[in-house]
This record gives C-alpha cells, sequence and structure tokens, in this order.
C-alpha cells in the first residue's frame, strides 16, 4: 500500500510547500477576519492549500484565530486542512477510485457550508469569548513551532519567488515539515490496515455496518463512521487505508465517506482542542464535528446512489498486488529522486534545526529569519 501511494504523498506534499512558501499566516489571518461569505470561502481555500497533518491544522488553526480570525472561520480552516488537501485526495484516487476522491471533495466543500450555517445559528458570542480568553493563555499542544513558522517568500513577483534561492529553501523545509508531521500517522495506517484486513474477517465488518440492508445501511454507516474513526487513533491521511480496508469488509459508501472526514474528532485531537479553547468549547465543537462528517457524508452517499455512481466493486486492487515495474514505480523513483535533491537542500540550511523546534513554541519566528538568510546565500 505504501509503495502505491509513495508518489502521491510526495506530489501532495510538494504543492502544499509551495503553496505555503508563496502565501503568509498573516495575509490568510486578515483575509478570514470577518464573517462574510467570502472569508469563509477563503478560509476553505487556504486550508485545502496547506499541510495534510491534522495536529499542525488545529495549531494553526489557532494561531490563526489569536492573530484575528473569526473563531468559525479558523475551524472551518482546520476542516478543510484535513479534508480538502491535495495529497488526501490523490491517494484517496489512487487506494479507492474517481468516486471516492469526487465524493471527498463534494462532502468537504458541504461541511463547509453546514458549518458556516451552524456556526452562525449556535454560536454564541459568550463561546468565542470563553475560547479566545483560553487560546489566549497559549498551552501545548502538538506541532506548536509548526503554528508559529511562517516560512513564506513575500517580497517581489510570483515566479521570481517561487524559482528564488529563498523560495527554493522555504520549499523544502515545508516540503520535510509536511513528511515529518504525518509520517507517524501514516504509519499506523498503513499497519492498521494491514493487520485488519489480513486478521479481521470480512463478515465481521458485515454485520458491524448491517451490510444489506439498502438506505438503512447508508444512514448507519455515516453516523457509526466517525465513531469508529474516534477510537482508530489515526488522523489525516492515514484514515485512507483503514477506510480501504472497511470498504472491502462492506461498510456503506456514506460509512466510507463519514470515517474519513471524522479525524478531527479522533481522542488525541479532543484533548488538544480542550487545552487550546476549554471543555465547554471543545465539547460544542465535538458535538458540531460529529453531525456535520455524519451529515455530509450520507447526503453525498444518498446522491450518489440516487445518480448510480456508487461503486460496486468490493476487492480494493491494491490488496491482491504486489511491488512490480510499472508506471507507479516509475513515479516512485522520480519523487524520490525529488525528495533527496530537497533533502539536500534541507540540510545544507538548517533543516534539522526547524524539525527540533516543530514541537516547541516561540522557536518558529528565529527559523524562519535563520531559513530566509540560508536562501540568500543558496541563490
Amino acid at each position: 500500500m505504501f509503495w502505491e501511494v509513495l508518489w502521491p504523498l510526495a506530489l501532495g506534499f510538494l504543492l502544499s510547500g509551495v503553496v505555503e512558501a508563496l502565501v503568509s499566516r498573516r495575509t490568510i489571518s486578515r483575509a478570514i477576519g470577518t464573517d462574510s461569505s467570502r472569508s469563509v470561502a477563503l478560509a476553505a481555500v487556504f486550508g485545502a492549500a496547506s499541510s495534510s497533518c491534522s495536529y499542525a491544522a488545529v495549531a494553526i488553526a489557532r494561531t490563526l484565530f489569536r492573530k484575528g480570525a473569526t473563531f468559525a472561520n479558523s475551524i472551518i480552516f482546520e476542516f478543510a486542512s484535513t479534508n480538502l488537501v491535495f495529497e488526501l485526495g490523490l491517494v484517496l484516487l489512487i487506494l479507492l477510485g474517481w468516486q471516492f476522491l469526487s465524493a471527498e471533495l463534494i462532502g468537504g466543500l458541504l461541511m463547509v457550508v453546514i458549518l458556516a450555517v451552524v456556526f452562525r445559528a449556535t454560536l454564541r458570542p459568550s463561546l468565542v469569548d470563553r475560547a479566545r480568553t483560553q487560546a489566549e493563555r497559549g498551552l501545548i499542544g502538538r506541532m506548536e513551532g509548526h503554528a508559529e513558522m511562517d516560512m513564506s517568500v513575500t517580497d517581489g513577483p510570483f515566479l521570481h519567488r517561487l524559482l528564488s534561492g529563498r523560495g527554493f529553501t522555504s520549499i523544502s523545509h515545508l516540503y520535510f515539515m509536511n513528511v515529518y508531521s504525518v509520517w507517524t500517522d501514516l504509519t499506523l495506517g498503513f499497519l492498521a490496515a494491514g493487520a485488519l484486513g489480513a486478521w479481521v474477517p470480512d463478515s465481521f465488518w458485515s454485520r458491524l455496518f448491517l451490510s444489506g440492508n439498502g438506505i438503512g445501511t447508508e444512514v448507519w454507516g455515516a453516523f457509526v463512521g466517525p465513531l469508529v474513526a474516534v477510537i482508530s487513533f489515526v488522523c489525516s491521511v492515514g484514515n485512507v487505508p483503514l477506510a480501504a480496508v472497511l470498504w472491502s469488509g462492506g461498510i456503506s459508501f456514506s460509512g466510507v465517506i463519514s470515517f474519513i472526514f471524522a479525524d478531527l474528532i479522533i481522542i488525541p485531537i479532543i484533548t488538544i482542542h480542550r487545552r487550546y479553547y476549554g471543555w465547554r468549547v471543545s465539547a460544542y465543537l465535538l458535538a458540531v464535528s460529529y453531525v456535520t462528517m455524519a451529515l455530509a457524508g450520507l447526503a453525498v452517499g444518498l446522491v450518489f446512489r440516487a445518480a448510480g455512481w456508487t461503486p460496486t466493486n468490493r476487492s480494493v486492487t491494491v490488496f491482491a498486488q504486489t511491488v512490480s515495474w510499472n508506471y507507479d514505480t516509475y513515479l516512485d523513483i522520480a519523487f524520490l529522486a525529488l525528495t533527496v535533491v530537497l533533502g539536500v537542500r534541507f540540510l545544507r540550511t538548517g533543516g534539522m534545526a526547524m524539525m527540533r523546534a516543530m514541537n516547541h513554541p516561540s522557536a518558529g519566528h528565529d527559523h524562519g529569519a535563520m531559513a530566509a538568510a540560508h536562501g540568500h546565500h543558496g541563490h
């Protein structure tokens, strides 16, 4: 499974790195600092273009909130950052097919709309005040240094920034930051998927997900899928290998989609939300998130069912394949070569110091300046 998705992951990390290198966090905070529909849309766009790591997304969202973004838009950024990112879509396409990619994108956009409506109807100013008071305490979660690092290159025309020495340095650092952010979840996801695929019979999943009961199976799957994700402890792209196992085991299409959506309600993320915003706000976020994920998964599942787009083939091809000389292998080798090139730049420009700072707040700003200085030397 890892060999099949290596190049899509690398491509996704590269695209995210390029975007983050060219758009500053301060720009994002200003752009999503109002309750307008445009700000909501920008929160989704900026989230989709950022790192796919759930822990990093949660930390960056608090940073944006503290810098002037609205609370609602910060959470929408979080959702987009874990459900609409490049690498997640590419891995879904390779492992499960275009229907799952399409459903993920449509459902991710639907979640943004649902969240915006629910927040406007239920998010009271007193709750936002509680969240801001707790957020300003600056309690440490995970990936704090990541959230504080802004390595964007903002002076000069777009192409000049992209092709400059500073731009190359920034992209290399962000690329490896993205790899470092998700490697644990990816490893856990592949190991768990391999173990469940090998040891748990499909009949168990069929009974759990009430397979073969038509619309009832879709509804049940959509609401049970996120609950399975809560106890999986795997988030971000690491959810996709597990989703492949659940699909081959008999979960409904709606259930797969809502399961993939649910990486922001795993127990470690709930705990970090409580530290960041207080228990009352985190409980509110948990309830709103669960309902949003389940409804979006169910809506997309029912639309695909009505349109006749729901896949009927339960066999996940990667489970039956071995590593062989095909286009995946050639692309993997090409992206591994690119990774080596970026790795050399990363190591020569203080990259290891940046890695050590990723989980420690108040180190990010100094590092950004250091990386920029190295970039000038490289230029």
